[in-house]
């Protein structure tokens, strides 16, 4: 005999059904507008920059060190987003080679089932900063006609300089680079250096290849009353590390960055453009000051 269910407990039922229709569904991470634009700006310079190797027979590298795992949800539409790395699979014309690295092994999976079967696509697992300084970087030489576009797009402070340093060297590489104001100002911006975790000074540390930053974000003046330390505004940090990439990793040419901004007008990160090519500048230039805000 069938169950018989009261009107309660049958909604109750219905709940749980889509409860788990809804568990067992593919999850996405959402992503809110200043994500959206930072795509939508990558999108608009890889066609270009594409546009242009292709003209001049020079092979083009895509390098995403967090590639995720593909595709993400609009905090705003509900619509699901292709990240960096399936976008830039959608560039015409497109990119020659494709260097994906993640060290989350649940999200490589992912992208392994969407793209792995590729021939031009490389994922690697691991740690992005000694696979780009080993295994990638090496393979975008001057004299083999390759250049490479790189996106570095970590959550908070978790760069390596040694790989902003080896790109600026090679002279074959433009970078994008996620600069997060908003872990600085969550971790770094104290009353006091004592106050810094050691841990979170060794991550900025290995973000500005020095401790630096210390001087820079803990600048005290003499007054009447004593040491006074100066809180520095975002764009005095923003220009701080512009000046960074450009005089101590050697890029020639480096914008002014683009605040990124939530929803009720806080910068959550800069996004930085490094390059050694006039052309370059020119056109990041352009498309950054469509997204000025």
């Amino acid at each position: 005999m069938f169950p018989c269910y009261t009107k309660q407990k049958y909604s109750i039922l219905i709940i749980r059904i889509k409860f788990r229709k809804y568990w067992n569904m593919e999850k996405f991470e959402t992503i809110g507008e200043w994500s959206e634009d930072k795509l939508d700006i990558l999108g608009k310079y890889s066609h270009a920059y594409t546009t242009i190797l292709n003209k001049h027979k020079l092979t083009s590298i895509y390098v995403d060190a967090f590639a995720g795992k593909g595709e993400y949800r609009s905090k705003k539409t509900g619509n699901k987003i292709k990240g960096s790395a399936l976008n830039a699979l959608t560039i015409k014309p497109s990119f020659d080679v494709y260097y994906f690295v993640e060290m989350d092994l649940k999200k490589v999976d992912t992208l392994e089932d969407k793209v792995g079967s590729q021939k031009n696509v490389t994922i690697f697992k691991g740690d992005c900063s000694k696979i780009l300084l080993n295994d990638v970087l090496p393979n975008i030489e001057y004299s083999q006609f390759k250049r490479g576009l790189c996106f570095l797009d970590p959550y908070g402070i978790h760069l390596d300089w040694t790989v902003i340093k080896a790109a600026a060297e090679m002279g074959t590489i433009e970078l994008f680079v996620n600069f997060s104001i908003m872990d600085i100002n969550r971790n770094f911006k104290k009353a006091d250096i004592s106050e810094v975790r050691p841990s979170d000074m060794q991550r900025m540390n290995q973000t500005c290849g020095s401790d630096d930053w210390k001087n820079f974000l803990f600048d005290t003046s003499m007054s009447l009353f004593g040491d006074v330390s100066e809180k520095k505004s975002n764009e005095d940090i923003a220009k701080w590390f512009q000046n960074r990439l450009k005089q101590v990793a050697g890029f020639s040419y480096v914008p002014k960055p683009i605040p990124m901004k939530n929803s009720i007008g806080r910068t959550v990160y800069y996004l930085y453009f490094a390059s050694q090519n006039n052309t370059a500048d020119k056109i990041i230039k352009d498309i950054f000051s469509k997204y000025g805000r």
